[in-house]
């Protein structure tokens, strides 16, 4: 007999309890704020052992940074192959932001104000987004057939990364925000080449 619907099982267990433990640990730290809250109190909300929250969350620092970027990855990798990757990325970021729920979506929100809020998580961060950063290149380049040292490879990542993350601040600032459309919008402008609108002014 197989054991494949009991290694399902056992993954989406998993799963339950890394979101569980994330979430109390997002609660714990926007009512008590980060430094005052200890990896004791988040497993006790969560209904676990400490150890346990290790085994999800290496550090106290991954229970904000570690997200699900891994469904983007594949989400990137199955994009048509015709898109080019500014188009792809949009393709990419529509789908994964659908499939959130609103307390998926929440969640993100509460991790991009620690983040940008939180002394103690800069430097993690930093680090974190140098390697999101990172695998968007390669993925890029794995699509076009490129080497991931390409400056052009490099240069199309850069401008894509900076127009997420300046729309990430501002959703972080504004979670009210509808945010699969401002992505959506953001990436299509910057396929259109980033043209400025001046409207029916005229110089002078």
């Amino acid at each position: 007999m197989s054991d494949r619907p009991a290694q399902g099982l056992r993954e989406r267990k998993k799963a339950k309890t890394r979101a569980l433990i994330q979430r109390e640990a997002l609660r714990l730290f926007r009512e008590q704020g980060y430094a005052a809250t200890t990896v004791e109190q988040i497993a006790e909300a969560a209904e676990v052992a400490p150890s346990t929250v290790f085994r999800y969350f290496p550090t106290k620092e991954d229970l904000v940074l570690v997200d699900q970027f891994p469904p983007f990855v594949e989400a990137l990798r199955a994009a048509p192959r015709e898109l080019n990757p500014v188009q792809a990325v949009r393709v990419t970021m529509r789908q994964v932001l659908d499939a959130q729920t609103p307390e998926e979506r929440a969640d993100s929100v509460e991790r991009e104000k620690l983040m940008l809020t939180v002394p103690e998580l800069w430097a993690a961060s930093l680090d974190n987004i140098r390697g999101v950063m990172a695998t968007v290149r390669d993925e890029l380049a794995a699509r076009e057939g490129r080497d991931p040292g390409d400056p052009e490879i490099r240069n199309v990542t850069g401008a894509i990364m900076g127009v997420m993350w300046a729309l990430w601040f501002d959703w972080a600032k504004d979670p009210s925000m509808e945010v699969v459309e401002a992505f959506d919008q953001a990436l299509a402008h910057l396929d259109a080449g980033l043209p400025i609108s001046r409207g029916d002014q005229s110089p002078g």
